[in-house]
């Protein structure tokens, strides 16, 4: 078994990678170009919000640093850098070609270099393989080795960690293939999947993220269609989920974020798009969920419009920053689009998280109990629900009436619509 490994990119989803193998008996380097972070992480602190890798940091701590010297030491390198779009929606390769130009001057004979970052189909075979060579001047399956293994990580599960979810694994040849398998069958408690080809590997983390895009864009469509027919979405999706088969709830909201879902589409269509094919299903799905910040900011207006009160003249809070519910994470987060077009339409606005200080310049509030919520909600008119964390599901309509808050919009549908309707408070859901 190759005891040394060097873990490139030191967030969500390496950071939680390195402990995890320093944790099964792996020698692990870290390696990440934000100092700051590396000097959190070798004083044995997570340099974000997450309990595991705060009680696990310390338990397994690693060598980080942020420079590449030492990584000819180590026999696997695994990549972990972020892969995101840009402002026009096409893949953004350039962290990982920087990454792996740096790790191409470094390479040494024998070493394996696992991919874990999200890339379309072909990344691989056409870009990284090719560009390693043509830098170290070593040739892939005979001097090195590449394999693909997309991450599959849930910030935030206590069901589903770093080393109990299921894997695929593809690689550019058989001893390739075998050595990522030995790797991660080492540190797994879960099954190991071999595809056929590394391209097969990239392709299976784009589309089972476009699946949860389409099909979340899916109900987001039908909220807004029962918005008009007087239907309870939520409701239905609940009826419909006593199907045992052929039927998987998911649920409407003011938007997707995370670095996955809101991505990994485009890569997929991207690519089709360069080789003759346009996914026109995915497209309308992006341009769906896309839309679902703005409208919630419509159902706002709508709301104060029916009770005559001009947006200028009112405060809003929105509750909930991070992209998903009880983590610190502001990928791609909805709220952020959210929080843009509530200031263009001239509304006094804050925002506050129980994890997050900083919101890309927003006004943010940190807010960790429930006096300390409700004093930030104080002589508010409005509140808006973004994230459903835990602080969040348990508000009661009491609670909004006493800080003086009469109208509130759930962009989760976490809260009881039922009790938010006997109160008196104007209470709009997504859908319902």
């Amino acid at each position: 078994m190759n005891k040394k490994v060097s873990v490139v990119g030191l967030g969500y989803v390496g950071l939680p990678l390195a402990l995890l193998a320093k944790r099964r008996g792996y020698d692990v380097l870290g390696i990440d170009t934000d100092t700051h972070k590396v000097e959190l992480i070798n004083q044995q602190e997570s340099p974000f919000f997450d309990n595991d890798i705060s009680v696990n940091i310390k338990k397994y701590p690693i060598l980080a640093t942020d420079c590449y010297d030492n990584l000819s030491t180590t026999d696997i390198i695994i990549v972990c850098v972020p892969t995101p779009v840009d402002d026009e929606h096409m893949p953004d390769l350039t962290i990982v070609i920087s990454t792996c130009l740096a790790i191409a001057s470094k390479i040494k004979k024998g070493q394996l270099l696992i991919i874990e970052s999200t890339i379309n189909p072909g990344v691989c075979d056409d870009i990284i393989i090719p560009l390693i060579e043509a830098k170290s001047g070593l040739k892939c399956n005979t001097d090195f080795y590449v394999a693909h293994c997309p991450e599959r990580i849930n910030p935030g599960d206590t069901k589903w960690g770093v080393f109990n979810i299921p894997r695929v694994l593809g690689a550019s040849g058989k001893k390739g293939l075998k050595l990522a398998y030995d790797f991660y069958t080492t540190i797994l408690d879960a099954q190991v999947k071999k595809m056929d080809s590394i391209k097969e590997a990239e392709a299976v983390k784009v589309v089972e993220n476009s699946f949860r895009d389409v099909n979340i864009a899916f109900v987001n469509e039908l909220a807004m269609s029962f918005d008009k027919l007087g239907i309870d979405v939520v409701n239905v999706i609940d009826g419909a989920a006593t199907k045992p088969f052929s039927f998987m709830a998911h649920y409407p909201g003011v938007g997707v974020g995370g670095h996955c879902i809101p991505v990994d589409p485009y890569y997929l269509i991207e690519y089709a798009r360069t080789n003759g094919f346009t996914h026109k299903f995915l497209t309308v799905a992006r341009e769906i969920n896309n839309g679902m910040p703005e409208y919630v900011v419509n159902i706002l207006l709508d709301t104060l419009s029916t009770a005559k009160k001009p947006i200028q003249n009112i405060k809003i809070v929105v509750l909930g920053l991070s992209y998903k519910p009880n983590v610190g994470d502001l990928r791609e987060s909805p709220s952020l689009v959210l929080l843009s077009l509530l200031q263009k339409n001239g509304v006094k606005v804050i925002a506050t998280d129980p994890y997050i200080t900083d919101a890309n310049g927003y006004v943010t509030k940190q807010a960790n109990t429930k006096k300390q919520i409700l004093d930030i909600l104080k002589d508010a008119d409005v509140a808006i629900i973004a994230t459903s964390h835990n602080e969040y599901t348990g508000l009661t309509p009491s609670d909004f009436k006493k800080s003086g808050v009469n109208i509130v919009i759930d962009g989760r549908n976490c809260l009881d619509k039922s009790a938010f309707s006997r109160s008196g408070i104007n209470y709009k859901g997504v859908g319902r």
